[in-house]
């Protein structure tokens, strides 16, 4: 499946700096209803997400819109309703992500 480095490593890089530096540094993500400011909030809320619930995402359909790319990924986890589908919506500037939104599909 094509998509841009960022957005490929934000699914399949497994240490925590490396995600956070795809992120510019001033972006934003929104997830869980809540926002998540700049690459330390960023980093912090992917640390906390990922022991939590302990999840793999696995993206099955990317489209691209400019610099937007929207991706639908499986997601697996320890959390209640597990699987799921969720709905990633990257916003790009130059090569990192500049703001992120994920909600169920």
């Amino acid at each position: 499946m094509k998509m841009p480095s960022a957005v490929q490593a934000f699914f399949e890089a497994k240490d925590l700096d490396v995600v956070a530096n795809i992120f510019t540094l001033n972006a934003v993500v929104k997830d869980e209803g809540k926002r998540y400011n700049g690459r330390h909030a960023i980093r912090q809320w992917r640390v906390a997400a990922t022991q939590k619930y302990q999840y793999i995402s696995e993206p099955f359909e990317v489209a691209l819109r400019g610099d937007t790319v929207m991706v639908r990924a499986n997601v697996t986890g320890d959390f209640p309703g597990s699987p799921v589908v969720l709905g990633y919506i990257f916003h790009l500037a130059e090569e990192n992500i500049d703001g992120l939104e994920i909600s169920h599909d």
